[in-house]
């Protein structure tokens, strides 16, 4: 007999694709997919990024959703019943404490980048009842940089945000904000690539991004595309797999598996499509990816666009919608672990403790920008290093775990009945993959960011 979650269940196959789309598609997918993809060969990029999804992503995105299918609670609980009954070692655990850990961790560092949206998003609705224009965008984000008390304040309005979602639960909270988050996202990344066709430049645009370029592709593409290709789709921090855990048991995981690859492929290629052409067209750099762009360049471009105005609130309005969806991802692992583990009521105590520790950690990131700006850990600022650690190292790491778990120490009995649709041959192909070639390429991309 199937369990049901304490937390609830998705009501439906889509529902859990949105939810599950909104985890993967971030601030990283809108802006840093399209310039990966641009300066590594455009379309060589785009195909060699497919092909890591096909061998790292979709394999572990599959392996996360049914290890959470089966166990039916948090991260934590699940590993620990699956290895007893795998009859393995309950050292396995750790995968759901270093995916909780990276959770709080990156939940820190990017509600303050968040909230730089939230701001922005902010200027925009200001200008449109007559407050003053960005006139020089540079000072204005230096400003917003320069202010601990700015920073915090916008930190903590995107984290009330995130907790007043995760805290109502699956039904009332989760699922009713990807219901309406998600459409949200799609109108507003679709009505900013209708505009960019006016622009005239929506051809360059695309040849910029799809236009195959062989030549510079090399060893250091393909790590840089299975880098993204793994992160992209939040593996590794076991938000997947605790959204499994809500999954019914009816439907098909290598189904909802390639549609949520599908689809934060497709959100991050509009993305380039909504942006490139207004960058072209004003005569910006298309390459210089990051901030510098997007809060210091195209400000500008907006200023001078026809209707500028409402082209910057949906454009800072998308990446506030986008970080949403994917900070609410990143709270609810731990938030379920402290329902179960201590039984707190979900509204009034155990999101609400999460987000508090996540937030007081963002403030090392808000003042790592200002007041602690001379402060180095190895090299790195403070909210750097912290990204670094989070990032780069827990999120391949957990991700090779879960790899080497679902390959190797897993029932074969657990994954056949998480996976009835899969005809034998295929479901060897993918046992394959969780065994050698995923770990291997994951390993890769660990030891880099280490090297």
């Amino acid at each position: 007999m199937d369990k049901t979650s304490i937390h609830g269940m998705w009501s439906s196959r889509l529902m859990f694709i949105l939810a599950a789309t909104g985890s993967a598609v971030g601030l990283g997918n809108i802006w840093r997919f399209p310039y990966m993809t641009s300066d590594n060969g455009g379309g060589a990029f785009v195909l060699v990024y497919l092909g890591c999804i096909l061998l790292v992503g979709l394999p572990i995105l599959m392996a996360e959703i049914l290890i959470g299918r089966h166990g039916r609670v948090s991260p934590v609980n699940t590993l620990r019943g699956l290895a007893r009954e795998s009859g393995v070692s309950r050292g396995w655990v750790g995968i759901g404490w270093i995916g909780i850990v990276a959770g709080i961790l990156i939940l820190s560092f990017y509600s303050v980048v968040a909230g730089w949206t939230l701001h922005y998003t902010f200027l925009y609705v200001k200008q449109l009842f007559g407050g003053a224009p960005i006139s020089d965008p540079g000072a204005t984000f230096a400003a917003l940089l320069g202010d601990p008390l700015e920073l915090t304040f916008w930190h903590a309005a995107f984290m009330l945000l995130t907790v007043g979602v995760v805290a109502l639960g699956v039904e009332k909270g989760l699922e009713r904000a990807v219901r309406f988050l998600m459409p949200a996202l799609f109108v507003l990344l679709l009505l900013l690539v209708v505009y960019g066709m006016t622009t005239g430049y929506m051809g360059q645009a695309a040849a910029f991004l799809f236009r195959p370029d062989w030549s510079v592709i090399d060893g250091g593409t393909f790590l840089r595309a299975m880098g993204q290709a793994f992160f992209t789709l939040s593996l590794g921090m076991c938000t997947m797999m605790t959204y499994g855990a809500y999954l019914p048991k009816g439907i098909s995981i290598p189904r909802v598996g390639v549609a949520v690859a599908l689809t934060d492929t497709c959100v991050a290629l509009l993305a380039g499509l909504a942006i490139f052409p207004v960058v072209l067209s004003f005569g910006l750099d298309p390459a210089g990816g990051g901030p510098g762009l997007i809060f210091t360049s195209l400000p500008l471009a907006f200023e001078a666009m026809p209707f500028g105005i409402l082209y910057g609130l949906a454009f800072f309005g998308l990446l506030a919608v986008a970080a949403w969806t994917s900070s609410i991802s990143l709270l609810e692992p731990a938030t379920a672990f402290l329902v179960e583990r201590f039984g707190v009521k979900r509204r009034k105590r155990a999101a609400i403790a999460i987000a508090s520790l996540s937030w007081v950690l963002g403030l090392l990131s808000v003042l790592s920008l200002n007041r602690l700006s001379g402060v180095r850990i190895l090299g790195r600022d403070i909210m750097t290093f912290i990204e670094f650690i989070a990032n780069d190292l827990m999120l391949p790491l957990g991700g090779l775990l879960i790899a080497l778990f679902a390959g190797w120490a897993l029932n074969r009995t657990i994954l056949r009945e998480q996976l009835p649709d899969m005809p034998e041959a295929l479901f060897l192909v993918w046992r394959w993959l969780m065994r050698v070639v995923a770990p291997l390429l994951v390993l890769i991309v660990l030891v880099r960011a280490v090297v």
